[in-house]
């Protein structure tokens, strides 16, 4: 079609992440299979690169932004533009689950902490009792000092005894097929169940220098 050398691409193409060290495909494939194709950076120079009619550009790109262009009749085309976006990931998905206590009483803050090592990118989700009911904050901190961490934090605010059960996150990675799971019980008790019992009266008189044992009985 000389009217649109350039496939359309749909906008999840245009957005390529890439892991560390691996090649790209940019995706910038021709409706006709002799066109010649340029592909440019952001700065408008000419980038070498294996060309593949039927995939694109391959090759090991920086992050950034790249085009492809082409002429047809003296005219010149462009295709649309790509955004390269290099992230650090390992093969395996470290995850480690966390929370400040397991037991609560009613009204207290549940909070539980989901954190994944090594990976700048990844689908985490997180199951608990009261999901259903949208009851939950979850916040995420990108740390990448001294070592990249993603910190996931779920907040159940007034807890009650229906949030007792299991608190899980999922972690999935962004280019494998490789997920993790791990999960922590919860247990949210109506009111606290610790009884005192003192063996003493409310005063107590004592002479000096004498030593006096008070006994408390703890059930």
């Amino acid at each position: 079609d000389p009217d649109m050398p350039f496939v359309p691409s749909i906008p999840e193409d245009q957005f390529i992440l890439v892991e560390e060290g691996d090649p790209a495909v940019i995706p910038c494939r021709t409706s006709d299979p002799d066109a010649q194709v340029t592909l440019v950076n952001s700065l408008d120079k000419s980038v070498y690169a294996l060309y593949d009619t039927k995939q694109g550009f391959i090759g090991n790109f920086p992050a950034g932004s790249y085009t492809c262009k082409t002429m047809v009749k003296g005219v010149e085309f462009k295709s649309d533009e790509f955004l390269i976006y290099i992230i650090r990931a390992t093969s395996q998905l470290p995850v480690e689950i966390e929370a400040l206590k397991t037991v609560y009483k009613t009204g207290e803050t549940i909070v539980v902490t989901c954190v994944v090592f090594d990976n700048e990118v990844v689908n985490l989700q997180w199951n608990y009792p009261e999901k259903m009911k949208e009851k939950g904050l979850i916040k995420l901190d990108d740390i990448k000092v001294p070592s990249q961490k993603l910190v996931y934090t779920l907040t159940i605010p007034e807890a009650s005894v229906k949030d007792t059960g299991d608190y899980e996150c999922t972690a999935r990675h962004a280019t494998k097929e490789v997920k993790e799971n791990k999960k922590v019980v919860i247990t949210v008790h109506d009111k606290g169940f610790v009884h005192l019992e003192p063996q003493f009266s409310p005063l107590e008189a004592v002479n000096l220098h004498e030593v006096k044992n008070f006994v408390v009985d703890v059930q």
